[in-house]
């Protein structure tokens, strides 16, 4: 099996983090497969907020947990490092371009050893008043909203493993 294969079999998605930042350089690799994740007619709809600051994280998390409805939580999981994946809503394939930088920088992160997750509730931050407020601080059109959130960081301990593919996933004619 090529290596390529072996990261898209092998990536899971991790749940606690040991408090080490993220590799400068493993950091760059990972943002520039985001990059080149494919777009509708390539028009790259699509940017890329990294938080490392602790205070900033914390702010957005406290967002995504009052939207969960579970202020008590940490969605972000202690995650080091936080990719707030945001697309232009002008374009109608902003979505699923932005999925694809999601994809490709989880499956990067892997490839280098960082561990990631998909954390959900981005769009609901960023179509809200405080999440409106955040897009004009960072000087980003509020045309935007978000896809998700890409947390990166130094697994602490083995993630889960992969369940079994289920029978029907797969229709051939």
């Amino acid at each position: 099996m090529n290596e390529v294969m072996k990261c898209l079999l092998e990536r899971r998605s991790c749940r606690s983090y040991l408090p080490k930042q993220v590799e400068e350089e493993a950091l760059q690799q990972i943002l520039l497969a985001g990059t080149y994740a494919p777009s509708g007619m390539a028009r790259q709809p699509v940017k890329i907020v990294v938080l490392q600051d602790p205070e900033a994280i914390n702010e957005l998390e406290k967002m995504n947990a009052a939207i969960m409805g579970r202020e008590d939580t940490h969605p972000f999981y202690g995650a080091p490092t936080v990719c707030v994946v945001l697309y232009d809503t002008e374009v109608y394939t902003g979505l699923e371009d932005a999925s694809l930088v999601m994809g490709n920088m989880m499956n990067a992160a892997h490839s280098l050893g960082v561990a990631s997750c998909w954390i959900h509730r981005a769009k609901q931050e960023f179509d809200s008043p405080e999440g409106k407020a955040l897009l004009r601080k960072w000087g980003i059109g509020e045309n935007y909203t978000g896809c998700g959130h890409c947390i990166l960081g130094y697994a602490d301990g083995p993630c889960r493993p992969a369940i079994p593919r289920k029978e029907d996933y797969i229709y051939r004619f």
